[in-house]
């Protein structure tokens, strides 16, 4: 059975994606990094899915269930190395993929997850 990796790098989660998601797998990575989440009380997750050539409703789905779920976790979800065909699909499809933020790759991922945490614990603060 396929397990995609999850590590934890500080406040963070680092998901690399490097095989294509199945329905089932797509399900299992959902459930794993909502449970990694609360197990690690993480703020961010960063999902790198630039080696992901094809994607279609149900994982855009998948995607922005996990934001949103991380939302309520209070973590954010940044999602990189989307491939132009990708975010094509995506668009087409009409996906809103709401609460997933996007960079180009995994250091400006990084950066957009620690200022969109930075900035959290400042509004908690005042």
């Amino acid at each position: 059975m396929e397990r995609i990796p999850i590590l934890k790098m500080g406040r963070f989660l680092l998901v690399t994606i490097q095989v294509d998601l199945y329905d089932r797998l797509a399900l299992d990575l959902e459930a794993n990094i909502i449970g990694a989440i609360t197990k690690n009380n993480a703020s961010g997750v960063l999902i790198d899915i630039s080696a992901v050539s094809i994607v279609d409703s149900f994982m855009g789905r998948i995607l922005s269930n996990i934001a949103s779920m991380a939302r309520v976790l209070d973590a954010e979800t940044v999602v990189v190395g989307m491939q132009p065909a990708v975010a094509i699909t995506l668009v087409e499809l009409g996906l809103p993929l709401k609460g997933v933020y996007t960079a180009l790759n995994v250091e400006k991922g990084m950066e957009l997850l620690r200022s969109k945490t930075l900035s959290d614990d400042a509004e908690s603060d005042d």
